[in-house]
């Protein structure tokens, strides 16, 4: 089978949400074709498809006109289910350590001194016996993968030792920091929701 859903206008997460759901509609192998106008969900749909194990492609097909597509295979999308709802039976213990961080600096008070602070903590956090396991930047958040030198080079560290840093596409369209991403990958709410809740601890600076 195959299905087309339109998920042009739709904000951030709602064309991973919807294509979600379509997956779990297939009951034998196929192509989802998602639609969509912007980079970052096709980049936020790649990651969904490339999750499942799925083969993904994409194409342009006009300046805010792309079309995502996903070989389905049916009985991963039943494997993954199952995962899931064995996975969401568990008690965490000895799970996912998750670094949330929505500013570009630490506590309230003086500026300078919060950004100090925030520099800090970033630098203190590869020095830990165990890293964390992901690192979600958000609101002024995504300024420290994109523009603050320091903690962009603290961030890559952390990547480079096995952390999956992520940053909010949507803010990263809004501060005009899109272009600038130079550490971890574009991510969305869906995943970070998921990323949250999934958490055995969650740390907030």
């Amino acid at each position: 089978m195959d299905k087309t859903i339109d998920c042009r206008g739709m904000a951030c997460p709602l064309p991973v949400i919807n294509a979600k759901k379509a997956l779990s509609d297939f009951s034998e192998d196929g192509v989802l074709t998602v639609q969509v106008d912007n980079d970052t969900a096709v980049q936020n749909l790649t990651r969904l498809g490339n999750k499942y194990g799925f083969e993904v492609s994409h194409e342009k097909k006009g300046e805010k006109e792309f079309e995502v597509s996903i070989k389905v295979e049916a009985g991963k999308v039943e494997a993954a289910a199952g995962a899931d709802e064995e996975i969401s039976c568990l008690v965490p213990s000895g799970g996912e350590r998750v670094v949330v961080i929505s500013g570009d600096t630490m506590g309230s008070g003086d500026e300078a001194l919060g950004k100090k602070l925030m520099k800090a903590f970033i630098f203190a956090l590869k020095s830990q016996d165990r890293i964390p396991d992901k690192v979600i930047c958000y609101n002024r958040g995504a300024f420290l993968t994109t523009e603050d030198p320091d903690t962009v080079s603290d961030l890559k560290d952390l990547s480079d030792a096995g952390a999956t840093v992520m940053t909010c596409g949507t803010c990263l369209d809004y501060y005009g920091l899109k272009e600038k991403l130079k550490v971890g990958i574009v991510s969305n709410m869906y995943d970070i929701v998921e990323a949250e809740t999934n958490a055995a601890l969650i740390i907030r600076p």
